[in-house]
């Protein structure tokens, strides 16, 4: 379907039951082409659309794509009050220089009842997790009708098949991945030959950012998520579902 031909989500007169037809649909006509044209096709067939940002060690690679199609993307950043320093002035650097002017900064409402000490997450990270990120993300997105993410195939084993576009069984929403196809020197590759800005903690042994309480440096040999949640089984702050369970994600987006 041409883009001059393309309905938004919203205006098809079934979406329910061509939902899986629109994705097959996306997915074959986008599969060899670029994370630029899968966010315009996206935008033109997806609405509303938003894009999620942790605005970590990756991040700024899809921001920039998304800056140079629309401006105006809804990006929601979700702040749980307990993130690094350094993630709050990159999120507020970042953001003036792509020129990003539809930025929502969204909090849970809940930590002063739920979490009152702040030390949730000592006793259960599963809660703390909820509590101050899937919860208020998913209220951010109640009114969208797909999401951006910056996940890849190399990511993880249960990533090698990611297509540019999906159903989130829970919600129906369409997740959009426009860099699904994307190794994994060319994200690095991308911000140096577009000169953007690392993470500041990235230098510093952080190459996946999350929680100052629950992220530590990574050493050599480990593998990039080793310092999320050290020592514990927990990997997963909850935000990707594939059929109902958890799965591992890398940084957002």
């Amino acid at each position: 379907m041409p883009l001059d031909e393309a309905q938004p989500l919203d205006q098809r007169t079934d979406p329910a039951d061509g939902l899986q037809a629109l994705v097959q649909d996306l997915n074959t006509r986008m599969r060899h082409h670029g994370a630029v044209d899968v966010l315009r096709v996206a935008l033109a067939e997806i609405t509303p659309l938003s894009l999620v940002s942790s605005f970590g060690a990756e991040s700024v690679a899809l921001l920039h794509l998304a800056s140079m199609v629309d401006r105006n993307i809804p990006v929601i950043f979700v702040d749980t009050e307990m993130l690094f320093t350094q993630t709050l002035v990159y999120q507020q650097e970042l953001a003036e220089r792509l020129g990003l002017r539809n930025l929502r900064i969204v909090r849970s409402a809940d930590i002063a009842q739920r979490d009152p000490t702040g030390t949730l997450h000592l006793h259960d990270p599963d809660g703390c997790c909820a509590l101050r990120k899937t919860e208020p993300l998913q209220n951010a997105l109640a009114g969208s009708n797909g999401w951006i993410t910056g996940r890849k195939r190399y990511q993880s084993g249960q990533r090698a098949a990611l297509e540019h576009f999906e159903i989130e069984a829970e919600t129906g929403r369409i997740k959009v991945n426009p860099l699904a196809y994307w190794q994994a020197g060319d994200v690095a590759d991308y911000v140096a030959e577009n000169r953007l800005p690392r993470h500041p903690l990235v230098a510093q042994g952080y190459p996946s950012i999350g929680c100052a309480p629950c992220t530590s440096p990574v050493r050599s040999g480990e593998d990039a998520r080793a310092g999320r949640w050290r020592n514990t089984e927990k990997d997963e702050c909850g935000i990707h579902f594939v059929n109902g369970k958890v799965v591992r994600q890398g940084d957002m987006i």
